[in-house]
């Protein structure tokens, strides 16, 4: 699918430490700010129990997972808006990303400097969302300037688009970020073309101590990031980026094991990818046989030709049928042979909205 979250923070929050333990790329993660310059990419396996079970029934030659996409970009500071720091180059990089995941430092360590002298999450989170809403502010006001001509000059197109400006324009002076603004679906479409940073998902990943991990409740800076985001409607994850750098470097068996000795049933990078994957409103159909169990990701809502044609635009072009099991009614059956008998093996045609789980054979003619 091609879709990307942007892992974003203050310098020093434990953005490149995450995404080490993410990719175990190595990226570099020094105690000071800027130790990323360019935007590092890395490729996760997406975690998904399904998967195993599938592999176990039909014993493929290989299993392939799906897979999600993070990029780490540089630490932002106040005034990136107008060039501080590495500035519009950072706020580019964002622009390029479809959700945000917003690393928010919620430990004490004296030996880790912070940028502004002091930990405090909330200050942190409205410094960074500032920097995003004052750029998206800058281009939304260039725009309404443009199309304020247009409209006089009777341009039929340009009162639509005024209006939805005007919309997302009130929440940005009132310092709120774009993806609230309460659009029909032509004015999220008109909106949608500027890709303003604000108008992304918004992650929230809430940074704790390696003595937090197991009970985060009990930090008071992990509360206030959660009533935060919660004004927002928006998700947060907590995760130890040092613990989860650990886990990482462990074969499988070790890792649950750790996981059991910390007291925590998933890691918080298993819940991260879920969050991202989710937040992007993304969702995974198998496909089954004696070559490959493989899992695939689509978009919520796509039709079957359009899901097909995630594996190959031959497929979605020649589209016939989608022969389809719900992967519940397969693992309890625990065959083909047996869903079939039961009735609840299904021919579907073009029409049909592809369901997270599917399992399914495609048929086409090109």
């Amino acid at each position: 699918m091609g879709l990307t979250a942007g892992i974003v923070g203050l310098p020093n929050v434990g953005k490149s430490t995450l995404f080490n333990a993410i990719t175990q790329a190595g990226v570099e993660a020094a105690n000071y700010p800027f130790a990323t310059i360019d935007p590092n990419v890395g490729v996760v396996e997406v975690p998904d129990a399904r998967l195993r079970k599938l592999t176990e029934l039909v014993n493929p030659k290989k299993t392939i997972p799906t897979a999600f996409e993070f990029t780490d970009i540089a630490g932002i500071v106040k005034g990136a808006s107008k060039g501080e720091g590495l500035g519009n180059k950072f706020l580019a990089n964002i622009r390029e990303v479809d959700a945000i995941c917003q690393v928010v430092r919620c430990f004490i360590d004296e030996n880790i400097t912070h940028v502004s002298g002091k930990v405090s999450p909330i200050d942190d989170i409205e410094t960074i969302n500032l920097e995003l809403i004052l750029a998206d502010l800058e281009l939304v006001e260039k725009r309404i300037q443009r199309v304020q001509k247009q409209v006089k000059s009777r341009d039929k197109n340009a009162a639509g688009e005024l209006e939805a400006l005007e919309i997302v324009l009130a929440l940005l002076e009132d310092e709120k970020p774009a993806r609230l603004a309460e659009l029909n679906e032509d004015q999220a479409a008109i909106v949608k073309h500027f890709q303003l940073l604000t108008m992304k998902p918004m992650l929230y990943v809430a940074n704790v101590g390696e003595d937090e991990v197991a009970d985060a409740d009990s930090n008071e800076n992990v509360r206030l990031v959660r009533e935060f985001a919660a004004q927002e409607g928006a998700e947060v994850i907590i995760i130890c980026a040092r613990i989860e750098e650990e886990i990482a470097e462990l074969e499988p068996e070790e890792r649950q094991e750790f996981l059991v000795d910390l007291g925590i049933e998933e890691s918080g990078l298993d819940q991260l990818i879920h969050a991202a994957y989710n937040t992007l409103g993304l969702a995974t159909y198998f496909t089954a046989g004696e070559k490959e169990v493989r899992a695939w990701t689509f978009k919520k809502g796509m039709k079957a030709p359009q899901c097909a044609g995630v594996i190959h635009s031959d497929f979605e072009r020649g589209f016939i049928r989608a022969e389809v099991v719900a992967y519940d009614d397969l693992a309890a059956a625990g065959n083909m042979a047996t869903v079939k008998e039961q009735g609840r093996y299904r021919s579907e045609g073009k029409e049909y909205v592809f369901q997270d789980g599917d399992v399914v054979t495609f048929r086409f003619n090109v």
